[in-house]
């Protein structure tokens, strides 16, 4: 395990509304900007940090101890990780209270600070994040910037096309079941790949931007991904082609918000996004309650649904859209992630539901 370099090297974060705060550096030593969001999730920031979701983000975590059970090994089946949601590290920057140098864990192969090494992203620790966090609760999310040594510009992932900086780009396929799933790549988080497989399906995976609807399918899955919905009209407009399908089609996250566009809805950004393992959305239809995990900044305008379709999940923090469902088509969406990873698994029917509507 490499130590951190004595003496502390210091470094600075800055807040678009001017608050400057001062904590020490661990991982690589550059300057990087972008969004500064929180999450309040308790474990799992190996999986979080490989989110594509979080290109372009740097990253707070609330919870005060982070790095003692380091990461985990390089694991893969069919080319899929076993302990990451994609092969590198996706936030631009990590921020945590405190920094554990020590760690262990019986599947750990190197120190959070090592990883982040490798993948060349600076990380701050030392700073006060409950003080952080009340700021962006109260101001929403902004621009920030993490300075080592020169001062760099703001950097605004909403009006940039980072789909393209996180899909693949070249097609893959996965599985030899009956049923034939097509998975368009947003920035897919590969615990979905995962949970697709374990249902035995033929999974063709195609980067977002490519013309999928020329590929060979009985039902799409739109996948999670980051940034900004109303960025990616190229997709919606494929998306809204395969509507026409009548096949059945499940959006995971972006996904559920690209199909929302599709269908004629609108957009919107929340004041700070909800970004945590604990987010409990109802059922509109049987009133039950689960608890998800959860990962965006935009959400979907309910009261601008077109007739045809119908609101499935709302969440009971804040009362904003979960999920939709068209009323005669098999077309459903979600917000909050099924296949979790990390979080809590009690959405993850939510699968099974979609391959069920395959004939």
């Amino acid at each position: 395990m490499k130590k951190i370099k004595e003496p502390l090297r210091k470094a600075t974060l800055i807040l678009q509304n001017n608050e400057i705060l001062e904590g020490f550096l661990f991982g690589y030593p550059s300057s990087v900007s972008g969004e500064i969001v929180f999450n309040t999730g308790m474990v799992g920031y190996p999986e979080t940090l490989s989110d594509p979701s979080y290109f372009g983000q740097l990253l707070v975590l609330t919870h005060p101890l982070i790095g003692n059970y380091g990461i985990p090994s390089d694991e893969t089946i069919e080319g899929i990780s076993l302990n990451f949601e994609s092969e590198k590290i996706q936030a631009r920057g990590l921020i945590v209270s405190d920094y554990s140098e020590n760690y262990h864990h019986w599947n750990s192969t190197r120190s959070l600070h090592d990883w982040l090494l490798q993948n060349k992203v600076p990380g701050l620790f030392g700073i006060d994040t409950r003080r952080l966090t009340k700021i962006l609760r109260e101001d929403g999310s902004m621009l920030a910037k993490i300075i080592i040594d020169d001062d760099i510009e703001y950097f605004n992932p909403d009006d940039k096309d980072l789909i393209s900086e996180v899909c693949p780009k070249t097609i893959s396929k996965y599985g030899s079941g009956s049923k034939k799933i097509l998975l368009v790549d947003c920035g897919c988080k590969n615990n979905i790949i995962r949970s697709l497989l374990e249902r035995d399906v033929t999974l063709t995976r195609v980067p977002a931007n490519h013309d999928f609807l020329g590929e060979e399918f009985d039902g799409i899955v739109i996948s999670n991904g980051p940034g900004n919905p109303a960025i990616y009209g190229s997709v919606v407009e494929k998306v809204k082609e395969a509507i026409k399908l009548n096949k059945p089609i499940l959006g995971i996250c972006l996904g559920h918000q690209i199909i929302s566009l599709a269908a004629g809805a609108k957009t919107y950004k929340l004041k700070y996004g909800h970004r945590s393992q604990n987010q409990p959305v109802q059922d509109m239809n049987s009133g039950r309650c689960f608890i998800t995990s959860q990962n965006h900044g935009f959400a979907v305008e309910e009261e601008s649904l077109k007739e045809d379709w119908e609101p499935w999940f709302k969440n009971l923090n804040d009362n904003t859209n979960e999920g939709i469902k068209h009323k005669n088509l098999p077309i459903m969406s979600v917000q909050f992630h099924p296949e979790a990873n990390p979080g809590p698994v009690d959405t993850s029917f939510i699968f099974d539901l979609f391959l069920n509507h395959i004939k």
